[in-house]
C-alpha cells in the first residue's frame, strides 16, 4: 500500500522570527539572522556570534510550571507544532481525524544541552541530592515528540530521530513513509535544537567548526563564497503536518506542497568530514530522483545543505554537477542558512518548511552575503537576492556527523 502524502501545515521558529510566514517573509527579503550571543556571557570566547531565537517567551506556549520541566529544544518544538497544527486546521477539538491515527516524530541532534551544562554545575556546586528531577526528562531527545503528543492529544506513533544534522529531514521522511503505508493519517514532523550555550560554542569551536567573524556578525554566514570561514551556529524549530492527499483533500485542507521522494545514505568515511568526491551526498540525491521517477532536467531548486564551511560547500557543489551534469549550470541552488545559521537538527525541518513555501509562491530564497565567487562552487547560488522561478520540484539536501545523508523531494501541489 503507498498513499500519497502531502504537506498540510507548517511551524518554524528560527533566528529569522517566531511563526512561519515570519520567518519565510525575513528570508525572502534577505534578512541576516545572526547577532552577538546574548544567551550567556561568551567574553574570552573564540566565538561570540549564533543564530538566537530572538524575543520568545516559553510562556506563551507553555505553563508556568512546565517551563522548568524542559529544554529549549522541546520548547522550540512545543511552539512550531502548535504553529503547524493550526495552519492545517487540526488544532481543535472537532478535528477530522481519530486520535489514535495522528503521530508525531520529531527529532534533535544534540538535546537538552542546556541542561546539562545548568545541572553538571548544580552538581558541582552543591553536591549530590540536588540535581532536579525534571532533569534527565528535560533532556532526553524523544521528549519533544513526547510533550507534543501530550499538549495535543495524539495517540498515533510517537518517535525520535537524532541524527546530528540531518535529524529534521530524516524524521520528515521516516514520518511520510508512516504515513505512505497506512500507519498514520496525519504525522507531525520535524526536528528542534536549542543549543547556544557555553559548551556546544566551544565544543564546536575546538573543531574549529565555526566562523570567528565576530565584528560583523551579519555577513558571517556565506556559503559558496570564497571568504567562508565556517557555520554559525543556530536554533529553533521546524515541523510539518503531513497527511494522507485524499483525505487532506476531502476535507479542505490547506495543502501547501507534495511529499514525493525520499533518500539516505551513509559516507562510511569520517566522523564530521564527508569525503572528497562527496559519494554519499551524490548517492542520496540520485536514490531520491530515482525512487520518486523524476529526472534531474525536472528539478528546478535546489535548497543546498550549504553550511558555509571551506570543504562542505565545495564538496556539494561538485556532487551537484556530478548528479544533475550539464543541468547543473542551469539549475538555482542557494543556502538558507546564509540567514539562519546552522540550526543543526532543526535544519532540515525549517529547510523542508522553506522548500513548500518557495513551491507555494514560486520564490526562490537568496544565498546572502556572496561577494566573492569561488571557482569550485560554481552553481547558481542565487545571490543576494530572491528570484520569482516557476518550480514544480524542489530538492532538500541535509548532511550530518558521522556520514550520514539525506534528501527530500518536494512537489508544486
Amino acid at each position: 500500500m503507498h498513499r500519497r502524502v502531502v504537506i498540510t501545515g507548517i511551524g518554524i521558529v528560527s533566528p529569522l522570527g517566531i511563526g512561519t510566514e515570519e520567518t519565510w517573509k525575513e528570508c525572502v527579503a534577505g534578512t541576516p539572522g545572526i547577532s552577538l550571543i546574548t544567551k550567556f556571557d561568551c567574553k574570552g570566547f573564540a566565538v561570540q556570534i549564533a543564530g538566537e531565537v530572538k524575543g520568545f517567551d516559553p510562556l506563551d506556549y507553555v505553563s508556568r510550571k512546565d517551563v522548568k520541566k524542559m529544554d529549549y529544544h522541546i520548547q522550540y518544538a512545543l511552539a512550531a507544532a502548535g504553529f503547524a497544527l493550526h495552519n492545517a486546521g487540526l488544532d481543535g477539538e472537532d478535528r477530522a481525524y481519530n486520535s489514535d491515527r495522528m503521530g508525531v516524530l520529531i527529532g534533535s541532534g544534540i538535546g537538552g544541552l542546556n541542561m546539562m551544562e545548568i545541572h553538571h554545575r548544580t552538581l558541582l556546586d552543591k553536591g549530590p541530592g540536588k540535581v532536579s528531577p525534571f532533569f534527565i526528562p528535560g533532556l532526553i531527545v524523544n521528549e519533544a515528540a513526547g510533550w507534543v503528543s501530550i499538549k495535543f492529544g495524539l495517540k498515533g506513533p510517537n518517535s525520535a530521530t537524532s541524527t546530528a544534522c540531518t535529524t529534521g529531514s530524516h524524521a520528515i521522511g521516516d514520518a511520510c513513509h508512516i504515513v505512505a503505508r497506512g500507519d498514520a493519517d496525519v504525522m507531525v514532523a520535524g526536528g528542534s535544537e536549542g543549543v547556544v550555550c557555553a559548551l556546544a560554542i566551544d565544543g564546536f569551536a575546538a573543531m574549529r567548526a565555526l566562523s570567528t567573524r565576530n565584528d560583523e556578525p551579519e555577513r558571517a554566514s556565506r556559503p559558496f563564497d570564497a571568504d567562508r570561514n565556517g557555520f554559525i551556529l543556530g536554533e529553533g524549530a521546524g515541523v510539518l503536518i503531513l497527511e494522507e492527499e485524499e483525505a487532506a483533500r476531502k476535507r479542505g485542507a490547506p495543502i501547501v506542497a507534495e511529499i514525493v521522494g525520499y533518500g539516505m545514505s551513509g559516507d562510511a568515511h569520517h566522523i564530521s568530514s564527508p569525503p572528497p568526491d562527496g559519494n554519499g551526498a551524490m548517492r542520496v540525491m540520485k536514490t531520491t530522483l530515482e525512487g520518486a521517477g523524476v529526472n534531474t532536467d525536472q528539478v528546478d531548486y535546489v535548497n543546498a545543505h550549504g553550511t558555509s564551511t571551506p570543504a562542505g560547500d565545495r564538496i556539494e557543489t561538485a556532487a551537484i554537477k556530478n548528479v544533475f551534469g550539464d543541468h547543473a549550470a542551469r539549475l538555482p541552488v542557494s543556502s538558507t542558512k546564509s540567514m539562519t545559521g546552522h540550526l543543526l537538527g532543526a535544519a532540515g525541518g525549517v529547510e523542508a518548511g522553506i522548500c513548500a513555501l518557495a513551491l507555494r509562491d514560486q520564490v526562490i530564497p537568496p544565498t546572502i552575503n556572496y561577494e566573492n565567487p569561488d571557482p569550485d562552487c560554481d552553481l547558481d547560488c542565487v545571490p543576494n537576492e530572491a528570484r520569482d522561478a516557476k518550480m514544480e520540484y524542489v530538492l532538500s539536501n541535509s548532511f550530518g556527523f558521522g556520514g550520514t545523508n539525506a534528501a527530500l523531494l518536494f512537489k508544486r501541489y
